[in-house]
């Protein structure tokens, strides 16, 4: 039903909570209505980022920019495929 509503929602931008990390990207739930989805790690462009198992985070391997468990960050809708019923989020950085 998630990736139902968020269809009608293609190119908007929310501010979602990192609510897991991964080595193929970060799982980000919008707040304003629960949608999870995820920012894949090749689709963040400002740097080349490593998973950093320890502190479950994504590190940018020039800049050291850090995004972990719990961080508030501004999520664009890239695509909602019902069929494979996936979520997948442009992460907007500042």
């Amino acid at each position: 039903m998630q990736v139902k509503f968020m269809e009608d929602h293609q190119n908007m931008e929310f501010e979602g909570v990192i609510s897991g990390v991964t080595e193929w990207g970060i799982y980000v739930e919008i707040i304003e209505n629960k949608c999870e989805g995820m920012v894949r790690t090749r689709d963040i462009k400002s740097d080349y980022y490593i998973f950093d198992e320890s502190q479950y985070a994504l590190v940018g391997q020039a800049t050291k920019n850090l995004y972990q468990l719990g961080d508030i960050v501004t999520v664009k809708v890239k695509n909602a495929n019902l069929e494979k019923k996936q979520l997948d989020y442009y992460l907007i950085e500042n």
